[in-house]
């Protein structure tokens, strides 16, 4: 279980390849970054010229960026042999708040941690080089929708998206195919909708967004079931000691400690969801701003298709049996407009 500490030093590192890496997350897949920067000839930390989406990832996943610092993520288990291992529990890990210049925004590392947290396995097979993969929900089974193309070899060649479990074990589903025109027609509706209703929009939110940064309330039951979970293993630390100073009955001794064992890791669960819920705050707090961002640029309404303007701000879109659409906007809208069939 990780403590929380607060110290100042210094952390001077410029790297901008690190901001831009950040930066793209939020529009582009981790293996679009690594390929992006490997075509830039910018070396990876190790000095190497190929980049791996494992690279990335681990970028991407560091405190460090941010301005924080997790001290013992890896322990020395044998002394004599110098054996180095990763910390899976075995000893105390402290987390440092603002321990160092930060390179990147807060805000911006919740945001991209809690979009690569909810990547699911079967994105892997989707079509990376369109701005729609890893978007498009089936309405009946819940799977992506895919890239698929029709006629390639013909002048009826036509790309349309699909979704991918719709031939799987003999199950037909339902939803419909669409098509890119259709889809990018039916957001520039949606997004019209929005700015028809643009000053209504921004005062509902600008007024939310104080409520969305204070999250005094969950940090306070965070530290409350932190001392709770502290106390436990101060507890079990003394049992075991009182163990090996004199016989005891122990099955007795095995019976209370995992009911101790059991009680520490409810309570890391408790902290887990605590912690859950505080980072999906600072998400859609963030989402609001960069949507508000955007809604106060935009002056007319939308007559063309603008794939900058899609990456900031749809976060999913639903595609329903009737051949509708749902749009989910990153702050958390949604609009269903219907598909015209040619």
């Amino acid at each position: 279980m990780r403590q929380k500490l607060r110290i100042g030093q210094p952390f001077n590192r410029q790297a901008p390849c690190i901001k831009n890496a950040f930066k793209r997350r939020l529009n582009k897949t981790i293996r679009n970054i690594a390929q992006y920067l490997t075509e830039q000839n910018i070396p990876t930390p190790a000095g190497k010229k190929q980049w791996r989406v494992s690279t990335v990832m681990s970028i991407l996943r560091n405190e460090k960026y941010k301005g924080d610092a997790l001290l013992q993520k890896t322990y020395t288990a044998d002394f004599l042999s110098k054996t180095i291992k990763k910390n899976n529990g075995e000893v105390q890990q402290y987390y440092i708040e603002n321990s160092h210049p930060a390179i990147i925004e807060p805000e911006i590392f919740d945001l991209v941690q809690s979009e690569m947290k909810k990547r699911q396995p079967n994105r892997r097979r989707l079509n990376n080089n369109s701005p729609f993969a890893a978007k498009l929900i089936c309405g009946e089974c819940g799977g992506y929708y895919g890239s698929k193309v029709w006629h390639s070899t013909s002048k009826y060649r036509n790309q349309l998206w699909q979704c991918n479990k719709k031939y799987i074990d003999g199950k037909f589903c339902e939803t419909p195919n669409i098509r890119e025109d259709e889809l990018k027609s039916a957001f520039i509706q949606a997004v019209n909708q929005i700015l028809g209703d643009k000053n209504q929009y921004i005062t509902q939110f600008e007024e939310l967004m104080p409520l969305l940064a204070d999250t005094s309330v969950l940090e306070k039951k965070r530290d409350e079931l932190q001392n709770e979970h502290e106390a436990i293993i101060e507890r079990m630390h003394l049992y075991i000691e009182e163990n090996t100073r004199g016989v005891q009955n122990q099955e007795e001794y095995n019976r209370r400690f995992r009911i101790m064992d059991e009680e520490c890791k409810a309570l890391e669960i408790q902290i887990m969801n605590v912690n859950d819920e505080i980072l999906e705050q600072s998400v859609r707090k963030e989402k609001i701003r960069r949507f508000l961002d955007e809604l106060r640029k935009m002056n007319d309404l939308v007559t063309e298709f603008d794939e900058k303007l899609w990456h900031a701000t749809v976060e999913l879109v639903t595609v329903n049996p009737d051949k509708s659409l749902t749009f989910i906007f990153r702050e958390g809208t949604r609009i269903t407009k219907a598909v015209k069939a040619k």
